[in-house]
């Protein structure tokens, strides 16, 4: 099982070729869970690797 933190999550963006880059970390978790919904909401990403995803990134946040 992958580690719950950050790398949980950027693996799963970089699998699509997303990269999320921004200096303040507030604005790179918003990011990420924008991105991570919109895989999600194309039926991209399982609903266990949604769930966990943004479950991280609320946690960090």
């Amino acid at each position: 099982m992958v580690n719950d933190d950050l790398t949980y999550v950027n693996e799963l963006l970089r699998r699509f070729g997303i990269y999320v880059y921004d200096k303040d970390m507030k604005n790179r978790l918003s990011l990420m869970e924008m991105e991570i919904r919109e895989l999600y909401k194309y039926e991209l990403l399982t609903k266990e690797e949604f769930t966990r995803a943004i479950w991280i990134i609320r946690k960090r946040g």
